[in-house]
């Protein structure tokens, strides 16, 4: 836009009564809210939408990952009460290794951050959107603009936290950051969707899968759907191989599949268009299915999540940048304020024709994947610095969520919904930490508090003594 237009002055009401304010109220922003409050900070919620919970919840992503290493739960405290309540919910997960990586029941999802955001003691404000962030000198965020039903107010705290994925507050405020690759390529967003009325299937690929039986729908079975749909070239949404569902509940399955390629979720036209084609694919999706597999031939398109399956945007610049030789050296930090054990896992541009021409070879599929990824092995996981979570230059904001301070392959591993929760844990304690200061200040909080502190609520960290 090359017009410009005045915004006239006019006062606004103010609400200067907040010890702590979160934006954002995935995961990360749940679980910081939560923690702040919990410790006796006045804490306020502010999120744009309808329901907490992200991509959980409003983005219909089918199940959480990396809430273990393979031989023991590491996502613990806040997530760990999620993913227990997530298993108790749904019967189906009390198989062993499923409640590691446990289904989400969207609604029992939202239901769960809403008793817990509210039980700490937090206050959540739906359907207010920041859009302005008002800074003072060195480095101090002042006043947060909101807009929502009740026209423009501005809200004032202590220390703010910020758990919009994509860093909206922190990079308005002046922090650094860093967006996609080096030519500014971001990876392609995914639209999740539900389908209901669908026979049981096996969601998994299972090379010795008996001859004659109903394919999976995963892209290392090269009988699945989804090879047959690009094959035939009759759903020309359908562009690549990645595919992942799960059931969710009776005939119910969650599928985070295919991508919806050039989006940027910090362009609004470039995210109103990526929704209207991700709909339109997920049909394409359902429509393929009922084709090429005897599970879906009655099959209903139940839902579309109401936000986009964003992998990545900014990554705030802060006092530490957690980097690939950290994840491959299964690294420890002193002030380390969560493990993680998710895989990088970077997607990029497909070629149809490229595709295509994998389906024909599943076996040097799964390896070129297994070596893209640089799988962790079972027992391994890294840790995340609290440095990680707070932005250069900016005195009372921490960020939590898919926008910590990593490199661009590391960011494929921390996106994950279980790593947003333990470093959300971690920043909304640390913010109520920071606020109870004369001076709050992020940079200066006693890490090794805020580590006593998290594993009193029963964080996973290592063992060794703390000094």
């Amino acid at each position: 836009m090359s017009a410009k237009y005045q915004i006239p002055q006019h006062s606004v009401p103010l609400d200067d009564s907040w010890d702590v304010i979160v934006v954002g109220g995935g995961p990360a922003g749940s679980a910081a809210a939560t923690a702040a409050a919990r410790a006796g900070a006045r804490t306020l919620l502010i999120e744009a939408a309808t329901a907490l919970g992200g991509m959980g919840t409003l983005g219909l992503v089918p199940w959480f990952c990396g809430y273990a290493d393979g031989e023991t739960v590491i996502a613990r405290g806040i997530a760990e009460h999620i993913r227990t309540a997530l298993c108790e919910g749904m019967p189906h997960l009390k198989e062993a290794q499923m409640g590691w990586w446990p289904a989400i029941d969207p609604e029992l999802l939202k239901r769960t951050y809403d008793e817990l955001v509210t039980g700490a003691g937090a206050t959540v404000l739906f359907q207010s959107q920041v859009c302005q962030v008002d800074c003072g000198a060195h480095g101090q965020v002042q006043t947060l603009l909101v807009a929502n039903k009740a026209g423009l107010r501005a809200y004032r705290a202590k220390v703010y936290v910020d758990c919009t994925g994509d860093g909206d507050l922190a990079a308005w405020a002046g922090a650094p950051f860093e967006k996609g690759d080096a030519a500014g390529n971001l990876q392609p967003a995914t639209h999740c969707f539900m389908l209901t009325n669908v026979e049981p299937y096996d969601c998994w690929y299972n090379p010795q899968r008996p001859a004659g039986s109903a394919p999976s729908l995963h892209f290392f079975d090269p009988a699945s759907p989804v090879h047959k749909a690009l094959e035939s070239g009759r759903y020309p949404l359908i562009v690549d191989w990645h595919s992942c569902s799960t059931r969710i509940g009776p005939k119910t399955f969650g599928y985070n599949f295919g991508h919806v390629y050039d989006v940027d979720n910090t362009d609004p036209v470039s995210v109103s268009k990526a929704l209207m084609l991700g709909r339109k694919q997920a049909a394409q999706y359902r429509a393929a299915f009922a084709e090429f597999h005897p599970a879906f031939a009655d099959a209903f398109l139940a839902a579309t999540g109401t936000v986009l399956g964003v992998r990545e945007t900014r990554r705030i610049m802060g006092d530490y940048v957690l980097g690939l030789d950290d994840y491959l050296a299964r690294r420890s930090f002193p002030d380390e304020i969560c493990r993680n054990a998710y895989n990088i896992d970077v997607h990029r541009k497909v070629d149809t024709a490229a595709a295509v021409a994998a389906t024909k070879k599943p076996e040097e599929l799964r390896q070129a994947n297994e070596q893209e990824v640089k799988q962790l092995g079972n027992g391994e996981s890294y840790g995340v610095p609290y440095r990680c979570l707070t932005p250069r230059g900016l005195k009372n904001v921490l960020v939590a969520g898919r926008c910590i301070s990593t490199d661009r392959q590391v960011n494929g591993s921390v996106r994950i919904m279980a790593c947003c929760l333990t470093t959300g844990e971690a920043a909304g304690t640390a913010a109520a930490m920071a606020a109870a200061a004369p001076l709050p200040d992020v940079h200066a909080v006693d890490t090794n508090r805020l580590r006593v502190s998290l594993l009193e609520h029963g964080a996973y960290l290592p063992e060794e003594p703390i000094h």
